[in-house]
């Protein structure tokens, strides 16, 4: 991007001076000389001609203290300063970084070429958190894993780890084609609560059993002997039915679309790296909608790193943020090209919801379907002074051999600035070795210093029932 030119060569070369000759002079008697007049005045002349050249090469060769003179022989032409550019914009950043995923940084700053300029990025990767996930990866029971961790504070990508077996050079983490599965009752119990006016202790009806969906089990009339069960407990344990009778009778498509889209469905995420849109399709169709509502299709489509963004929206009262991974872009003079900044976007939640969100999360780790994982990797002392929440998911891809585990969540100090948002989805084959959860207790021990045990990979257990 540099452009060079030749540098100008040096002014007053000099030229030899010319001296006049000396005038003819006459022999006289006794090898006298005798000068006339006019011949005099002539050699008066060349000796002053003579003093100027000489006082003229001495002010040359002694040069000034101030500015000592280069050494003369031929050098590499100096680059032409360019003028400082504006600011780039995230769009421009993906420009310069195309074929630089991100994924797995073990560093976080690298330097990266375009043209004949090369540029120093600082991303917002933590090394530590990051290599932490790193050496914990199961790659043995995993077809996928897809895992970040982002400072809910700011919207800084403070991990990106990620494995695809099927093709090492893509990045999970950035791409919208794993199935939201229960993650999606976030937006719906979002939407129950703002719109149906319930709250954590509303008594709900449903029949059957608590992990299927049928059509009979969304019916509008309760049968006799349906069961009763409350927002927050049918939230923390995941119940389909619950969720699939608000979405195809409370809710309804366009209170469904709506929230969805306000927590960034369907649009581009304003980020430095490429990413396609997380995808929901809705019809009017009450079963329909009751199996979107309830995360209970594959249809509905979303990436680790938009599952971070709802986590983080719930703790910064229902605002959602933009992500970014680079801090800042400087140039080989130091010139600083790109600077990122934390730009929340509208709210797509009350304060209040988000509120209540939280503490139907919270249920889900403390005694819902994310009970088990984190009772077994973290000791009491981690919830005496950290707010956990999240949401588990699961389903498979309609093959036996491959089934996707999402925990999308977020941990914060009660008595602390500290706040992080993660998301992880796994997609395990035949056995199930570290879930989505048992990765985000790792990244929050990690990141909060926190004495509970590490968790590693095993040689796996076999499939469980859908919850």
């Amino acid at each position: 991007m540099y452009q060079f030119h030749c540098r100008p060569a040096p002014s007053g070369l000099h030229t030899k001076p010319s001296i006049p000759k000396q005038p003819a002079a006459r022999a006289t008697a006794g090898i006298r000389w005798t000068l006339s007049l006019r011949g005099a005045l002539k050699l008066l002349a060349v000796l002053q001609a003579a003093f100027f050249v000489a006082y003229a090469i001495v002010a040359a060769t002694a040069g000034s203290p101030s500015n000592p003179r280069k050494e003369t022989r031929a050098t590499p032409p100096a680059p032409r300063a360019q003028p400082a550019p504006g600011p780039i914009t995230k769009q421009e950043v993906q420009q310069l970084m195309a074929g630089n995923n991100l994924l797995n940084l073990k560093n976080s700053a690298f330097d990266i070429r375009q043209g004949n300029t090369c540029y120093t990025v600082q991303t917002s990767i933590d090394p530590g958190l990051q290599n932490s996930l790193l050496q914990r990866l199961d790659l043995k029971n995993s077809r996928y894993i897809g895992i970040v961790i982002m400072d809910a504070r700011d919207g800084r990508v403070l991990a990106m780890v990620g494995h695809d077996k099927t093709d090492p050079s893509r990045n999970p983490c950035l791409e919208s084609r794993f199935p939201a599965a229960s993650v999606f009752k976030i937006i719906t119990a979002a939407a129950a609560v703002e719109t149906c006016d319930l709250d954590p202790g509303s008594m709900l009806n449903y029949s059957g059993g608590k992990h299927t969906l049928t059509k009979s089990q969304i019916q509008a009339k309760n049968p006799k002997n349906a069961n009763r069960i409350s927002l927050k407990d049918s939230f923390a344990q995941s119940i389909n039915p619950v969720f699939g009778k608000l979405g195809a009778h409370a809710l309804g498509r366009e209170v469904i679309e709506s929230y969805a889209e306000a927590f960034g469905f369907n649009r581009e995420i304003d980020f430095e790296l490429p990413t396609r849109p997380s995808r929901i399709e809705l019809s009017t169709d009450a079963f329909e909608l009751a199996e979107v509502a309830s995360g209970y299709n594959r249809t509905t489509r979303i990436s680790p790193l938009h599952g971070a963004l709802m986590a983080a929206a719930l703790v910064n009262q229902g605002r959602l943020i933009d992500p970014t991974i680079v801090d800042w872009i400087a140039a080989e003079d130091g010139r600083t090209i790109y600077q990122s900044q934390a730009v929340f976007q509208k709210q797509a939640i009350d304060p209040g919801t988000s509120r209540v969100l939280c503490e139907l999360m919270q249920a889900a780790v403390r005694s819902g379907t994310a009970s088990r994982e984190f009772h077994k990797h973290v000791d009491a002392r981690i919830f005496s002074r950290l707010d956990i929440g999240g949401k588990t998911g699961h389903i498979s891809d309609g093959t036996p051999d491959t089934r996707f585990d999402w925990f999308v969540g977020y941990a914060r100090e009660d008595q602390g600035p500290g706040r992080i948002a993660f998301s992880a989805v796994v997609a395990h084959e035949e056995y199930i070795g570290t879930t989505a959860a048992a990765y985000a207790a790792m990244a929050i021990k990690e990141y909060f210093r926190s004495p509970f045990a590490a968790v590693t990979p095993t040689g796996g257990r076999h499939l469980r029932k859908a919850l």
